[in-house]
């Protein structure tokens, strides 16, 4: 039995790639920090955008917070052990009735993570529901190997490049996640996934959290950064990142400059980069 997790759980996961929700919040500390989220974009003028979706774990507090939550991390040292490294967040969030959707495709694929064991841990902060767009996954498809991609930025997908498995996926065999608000989908770095538009009436809204052992190697890149949120790290394959002490700490704002963008080039190596940074 872990911490969190079942034997149950842990074998699903290692079997599927994913295992049912877990709760890691209350719906009212999940709203709170909606709450939060939805004022920074109105102090910001809009949804959050470019390179406030990525990594900004370094810019806001309770995003820091919430990285380290006690039940968040306990579920993933469940999965991948004591030593536990951040190496980053990205929102994914889908506004009421939008034609926004996200591709079927592998994390494993552009990341440049030489892991297996790459955790992503994604919080709900309103109900992802078939009718909002939940995620869709192909149980299994993570034991498998990276599968030929294709980039398409196409105008609605919400993936950096667009990109898309480019064989046949058998969405018979697709399986839909659905989460609750404060609600937590656990799943692994090559499992096959996708989501379709939110035709409901609130925005779904998530915040996905990356989690990954420090043993983990950055093969696409000389340099990347990582916050160690648990135990030690021997290895020291990622520079660590600061922890924010507030809003846009001015330490952790540098940083994040230099981490954010390291990552987009990390993401869009060959490709166009500087046409799609934005």
């Amino acid at each position: 039995m872990g911490k969190v997790l079942s034997e149950d759980a842990v074998r699903q996961f290692r079997g599927d790639g994913f295992c049912d929700p877990i709760r890691v919040l209350s719906v009212e500390q999940a709203n709170a920090i909606r709450a939060r989220l939805e004022a920074q974009e109105t102090a910001n003028g809009g949804p959050l955008k470019g390179s406030l979706r990525f990594k900004s774990h370094l810019l806001f507090k309770w995003q820091a917070d919430l990285i380290r939550h006690p039940r968040i991390l306990d579920a993933v040292e469940d999965l991948i052990g004591p030593d536990i490294m951040c190496w980053t967040t990205n929102w994914w969030i889908k506004p009421a009735h939008s034609p926004s959707f996200v591709s079927w495709h592998q994390d494993s694929h552009y990341w440049g993570l030489d892991t297996d064991r790459l955790v992503t841990v994604w919080v709900a902060l309103s109900p992802a529901t078939v009718e909002s767009g939940c995620m869709r996954m192909i149980p299994g498809s993570h034991r498998g190997p990276d599968l030929p991609h294709r980039d398409t930025f196409h105008e609605h997908n919400m993936l950096t490049r667009g990109q898309e498995i480019a064989v046949d996926v058998d969405e018979d065999a697709a399986v839909d996640i659905e989460v609750g608000t404060g609600e937590a989908a656990l799943f692994a770095f090559r499992i096959a996934h996708a989501s379709h538009p939110n035709r409901s009436d609130d925005r779904r809204i998530a915040l996905a959290i990356r989690y990954i052992p420090p043993d983990a190697r950055q093969v696409a890149a000389d340099w990347d950064s990582a916050a160690l949120v648990r135990g030690r790290d021997p290895f020291g394959h990622f520079e660590h990142e600061p922890e924010p002490r507030e809003d846009f700490d001015p330490i952790a704002v540098d940083f994040h400059r230099r981490a954010e963008e390291q990552q987009r080039r990390i993401l869009y190596r060959g490709t166009d980069w500087e046409h799609h940074r934005t």
